[in-house]
């Protein structure tokens, strides 16, 4: 066989058997028998293998998993992927509506979706080939797992139209391959996966893709991550054109023109959910039109315009053995519950926050007791309740320590706190708690030092506060229990690497009382470097927006301590940065721009400025750039091929300015 001629064949086989394929696993309606499909796939696989040149980046054989990947790497999402706001009853579906309706006023419409229990993923196409996937992660930086999504066979390798496009959804493990999966462990004698969430997670984050392609995922798409140019004008029309370019979305999915709409739909759902393939712990709920999610905005952490209704959580009984103690970073004392193990919302249960001792109290929570227990938002397991006609008299009655458990010093209640405190700045447990929020996701993001490492490297004394962590050698690591030559190669890499974080992620891994990762971010933004922070007054923290007098007072008092200062001299002499390196966020009212606190839209082609460079210039002048028109819209910028964007600027009365008054305006 010639080359044109593999070629010619090649193709022929990759469209047959991606239109299968989207047949089989997009629309559940297959047109051949499996034999066939199977046939197919081994003699294209001979053929590609005979003459490689005739591979294409969306053949069905880039689908089995590639070569097994040293680590992942973080990537920083274009757009952040946020969380939603939780409701719990109707009274919380009916105050989320009361807001929309203040915003909005009362035309609108909601879409309802099913809320699929498993992994968020973002999943990126240029000009309609698969470029690169990711996990959620943070919401702000993930983890590329491109070469695991490939192996899901209802994620196009190659969409229907060739556009550059971002679009969001929730991987997830059927049913059907969850049992089938936890029968091969338990037949191997290895523990099973204890639900279908978290097989699909660890199936996600093998370093092995062809593992990943063993475990028959599945994907439901539901959102565009950024509309730009796409025409669409709602949410609903967005999941249609998915459905379109050959996405997988969820076809449960209702319009609702009313809240009472949305509880029919919920309690339609929550009786059916068992008969689905898969697993769903609730549903979600959006206004549809775009326009009327812009106007209602975003929180720091949710959007406005979206909720998630979580089903009520599965209660169980279950004995409440013994009650133990723990010290967090911040000192404060930690009663858990330690329960006879029970299945809880399709997890084992053994452990249960019981918060604080005057819960403990109010509850009448005693050892030996027979409690119902559930998980709050199908996530942390609490003990709701005793059941008291049960007690046999053994049950004991459980006294707080008047002594810190770890270090022995006088436990304090604060003025205002219900919590028992240790105030021993020495003692081991807030140090070692305090060295795992360091590490952690959120703070420095050190890769391969879990609380277990930290707890084994405190224990050798070879980490003692977090500027140990950067004096770690080869030879210290590679002596640890588990702790082979690549993991201590990766671990040190790992915590180079960190070295070159932003300030806001050292700044919240501090632990500075009252600092969270928001006002890390906000602090950084502000003042720039650690030393313009170490030196500003208790009046210019609080002259910035979101910092209060307690939080200005506990930074200040940080910075104030021999110690920090001790502390972050060693960490500038390790190399650690100590600078922000993000984008400074601009003021309007610090800006003399005619942009100045104008909110932008931008559409269509732009022939001499890139959008994202069209964006940034605008951005520092002081403007908001938006994705679409709303009657909040003061100006347009119109390119060629403007669609319905320019449509509704014109029918809105929204100034409209082509690519050269723009340039012309930017040139001043």
């Amino acid at each position: 066989m010639e080359i044109q001629e593999a070629k010619k064949k090649a193709e022929e086989l990759q469209t047959l058997l991606n239109q299968y394929s989207y047949e089989y696993y997009v629309l559940d309606q297959p047109s051949v028998p499996d034999s066939e499909y199977d046939r197919l796939l081994h003699e294209l696989i001979e053929l590609e293998e005979q003459f490689p040149e005739v591979r294409t980046p969306d053949s069905p054989t880039q689908r089995v998993g590639g070569d097994i990947l040293d680590m992942f790497v973080k990537v920083e999402h274009s757009l952040p992927m946020l969380s939603l706001g939780n409701a719990f009853n109707e009274e919380d579906l009916r105050d989320f509506d009361r807001k929309v309706r203040q915003a909005v006023g009362e035309s609108f419409m909601y879409v309802c979706e099913l809320k699929i229990d498993g992994l968020a993923v973002t999943l990126q196409y240029e000009n309609g080939y698969f470029k690169r996937g990711a996990t959620r992660g943070d919401g702000t930086i993930g983890e590329d797992i491109t070469e695991n999504l490939k192996t899901i066979k209802s994620i196009p390798l190659k969409i229907k139209e060739p556009i550059t496009i971002e679009v969001r959804g929730e991987a997830f493990m059927p049913k059907k391959s969850f049992e089938a999966l936890n029968a091969g462990k338990l037949k191997r004698g290895e523990e099973p996966f204890a639900n279908p969430r978290n097989a699909a997670a660890g199936s996600l984050r093998q370093l092995d893709p062809k593992l990943a392609a063993k475990r028959n995922l599945d994907i439901f798409l539901y959102s565009i991550a950024d509309f730009g140019e796409t025409g669409v004008r709602s949410h609903s029309e967005g999941l249609d054109m998915l459905d379109r370019i050959g996405f997988k979305t969820n076809k449960e999915r209702r319009r609702c023109a009313t809240i009472d709409d949305v509880l029919a739909y919920i309690e339609e759902w929550t009786e059916k959910r068992q008969d689905l393939a898969y697993d769903i712990d609730g549903i979600v709920i959006k206004v549809d039109s775009l326009d009327q999610q812009e106007e209602l905005g975003f929180t720091a952490k949710s959007p406005r315009w979206a909720i998630a209704y979580k089903f009520p959580a599965e209660e169980v009984v279950t004995t409440l053995k013994d009650i133990e103690l723990s010290i967090g970073r911040t000192g404060v004392l930690t009663p858990t519950a330690l329960l006879e193990p029970v299945r809880v919302a399709g997890t084992t249960v053994q452990r249960a926050s019981l918060h604080n001792e005057d819960l403990i109290r109010e509850k009448d929570i005693r050892i030996g007791d027979q409690v119902v227990v559930k998980k709050a938002g199908d996530i942390i397991p609490e003990v709701v309740n005793v059941l008291p006609e049960r007690r046999t008299g053994e049950e004991k009655e459980f006294v707080m320590p008047t002594e810190c458990p770890e270090c022995g010093s006088e436990l304090v209640r604060l003025d205002g706190e219900v919590a028992l405190r240790c105030i021993n700045p020495k003692c081991p447990a807030q140090i070692r708690e305090g060295l795992i929020h360091f590490v952690s996701r959120t703070a420095m993001n050190i890769d391969g030092l879990g609380e277990k490492v930290i707890s084994q490297l405190f224990q050798e004394k070879l980490i003692q506060d977090v500027a140990d962590i950067y004096k770690l050698t080869y030879d210290q690591l590679i002596k640890l229990e588990r702790m082979g030559d690549k993991s201590v190669n990766n671990l040190l890499a790992a915590i180079e690497a960190s070295k070159e974080n932003s300030l806001e992620r050292l700044l919240f891994g501090l632990g500075i009382r009252h600092v969270g990762s928001k006002a890390a971010k906000t602090l950084a933004q502000e003042f720039g470097t650690m030393d313009a922070l170490r030196k500003a007054s208790r009046e210019e923290l609080t002259a910035i927006n979101e910092i209060g007098e307690k939080m200005a007072d506990s930074i200040a008092t940080y910075f104030e301590l021999e110690e920090a200062a001790a502390l972050l001299e060693e960490l500038k002499t390790a190399g650690v940065n100590m600078d922000y390196k993000g984008a400074k966020p601009v003021r309007a009212e610090d800006i003399d721009s005619f942009f100045a606190g104008k909110t932008v839209v931008l559409t269509g082609k732009l022939q001499q400025l890139t959008r994202n460079e069209a964006k940034e210039q605008l951005e520092s002048l002081g403007a908001n750039v938006s994705g679409s028109v709303s009657k909040k819209t003061d100006l347009v910028i119109a390119g060629e091929d403007a669609g319905s964007k320019l449509d509704k600027a014109e029918s809105l009365g929204v100034p409209v300015w082509n690519e050269e008054k723009l340039i012309e305006e930017l040139n001043k």
